[in-house]
């Protein structure tokens, strides 16, 4: 007789959300620290480091590929690991391009190029298994603090690498770049192995159980897509996605243009948002996992509040800009990365849950076709928020206009997708289990149609 799996236990999603930090520590290198050397340094078009990113995000849509390859062979942790190998060896050889651009440009750009796709492939691949992994072994009391858990890790990889990657680079050189990308791709490599090794293994033997003969990728896509519930709950994490990110690149603008903000006001504006982030995150954390309950367990309820949330404070920034300085901003902005943080921990684990609907042979796929629609959304989101604005701007001669109306349309983004959600089913934890006798599992909320 064999035993169902114990839930993780609290030490061992920290160890999961280890990945995150070694991925958000290869990632902000990409982002930041070499963005900034090819505009600078390098003296570069800033559409190159920009198409670079965009190509990154575009290779997004391999992640139901990604989920389903990892479907078919049983085990989430190979998955992670290529994932992980592919991102670093992206990461160090973005460095290295960046470094042989100074020198032979057409070579380095070509090697750019494919390391760019290297590391949205390994995010892709790594990113997409964990999540599976976490959807499998966390159980329903757990998913909101254990989607917190993650995205804090993942963002305490950008807080500490970027100031210790700042300090060994200077005085700057290429040599210096291509020795610290190499170094901090080779520690998150060495974390992520450290952090998955034995998790996986030790709670089941899955692949021992799945049938050998699997249906192709195909069959199996167009099986998730074709349920009312999956597709309608791809179609709210893009759109929801795409009001989360429009506002990233265009915030900082608006509040220097129209409330005359200094650089460093501004970037403080931008840690006040984070800072509204984390509040919100660990508000639906601490709620779900102490209380719980058909009410306050429902993530589908958390959901609606993160949205609502948002989009109240985009329409309070769109609105602040006419009445000028004496509007204040910074407490809409703190309202907004609240409402940001309450939608991202409830979607990510209503994300968790819905992945397990159509049993382990699907579980990957699911996730890979959720993360597929957040990443394309999120890099779409913010080049379509500066073209929004770039194009208002053409029709009304103020800018605070151009910026208001872009703020709204996002505001409204957020009530689109907060209606798509209350068609869509969601986890409702409900009282806290014993994890020593009982798995894993969640309750469907009442009065979903499944139309």
């Amino acid at each position: 007789m064999t035993h169902a799996p114990l839930p993780f236990s609290w030490l061992q999603i920290v160890r999961l959300g280890l990945v995150q930090t070694a991925l958000g520590a290869v990632v902000v290198l990409i982002t930041s620290t070499i963005n900034r050397v090819m505009v600078v340094e390098l003296a570069l078009p800033a559409i190159v480091p920009g198409g670079l990113v965009a190509l990154h995000y575009a290779t997004q849509v391999l992640r139901p590929r990604w989920g389903y390859g990892s479907d078919v062979g049983g085990r989430r942790t190979p998955w992670i690991v290529g994932g992980m190998a592919a991102l670093c060896l992206g990461g160090f050889g973005a460095a290295v391009a960046t470094a042989l651009a100074a020198s032979h440009l057409a070579a380095g750009l070509a090697l750019a190029i494919l390391s760019f796709l290297l590391v949205g492939m390994g995010a892709g691949a790594a990113g997409t298994s964990l999540l599976v992994l976490l959807a499998t072994g966390v159980e329903a009391g757990r998913r909101g603090a254990a989607a917190t858990i993650v995205w804090v890790m993942m963002i305490a990889g950008f807080a500490v690498t970027a100031p210790l990657a700042g300090h060994f680079l200077d005085p700057f050189s290429g040599a210096r770049l291509v020795a610290v990308s190499g170094s901090v791709s080779l520690i998150a490599f060495l974390v992520a192995v450290l952090a998955v090794t034995g998790i996986e293994p030790a709670r089941s033997r899955r692949a021992a159980a799945l049938p050998e003969k699997k249906p192709p990728f195909r069959a199996v896509l167009a099986q998730v897509l074709a349920e009312p519930a999956a597709r309608r709950f791809t179609l709210f994490i893009f759109v929801s996605m795409l009001a989360y990110s429009a506002q990233e690149l265009i915030l900082e603008p608006y509040a220097g243009l129209v409330f005359a903000m200094t650089p460093g006001a501004t970037t403080k504006l931008a840690g006040l948002q984070h800072g509204g982030v984390l509040a919100g995150m660990l508000c639906v954390a601490g709620i779900t996992v102490f209380l719980g309950g058909p009410l306050l367990g429902s993530l589908k309820l958390w959901t609606a509040i993160g949205c609502a949330l948002s989009a109240l404070a985009l329409a309070a920034i769109a609105f602040g800009g006419p009445v000028g300085p004496g509007f204040p901003l910074r407490a809409a902005v703190a309202g907004l990365g609240f409402g940001n943080g309450v939608y991202a921990v409830a979607a990510i684990g209503s994300m968790m849950a819905l992945a397990g609907r159509g049993g382990e042979t699907e579980r990957g796929t699911r996730m890979g076709v959720w993360g597929a629609a957040q990443g394309i959304a999120f890099g779409a989101g913010g080049f379509l928020g500066t073209l929004a604005v770039d194009l208002a701007r053409l029709v009304t001669v103020e800018p605070v206009y151009a910026y208001a109306a872009v703020f709204a349309g996002e505001a409204l983004l957020f009530l689109v997708a907060l209606a798509i959600s209350l068609g869509v089913e969601h986890a409702t934890v409900g009282k806290r289990k014993n994890p020593l006798t009982e798995t894993a599992s969640f309750q469907l909320s009442p009065g979903f149609d499944a139309r």
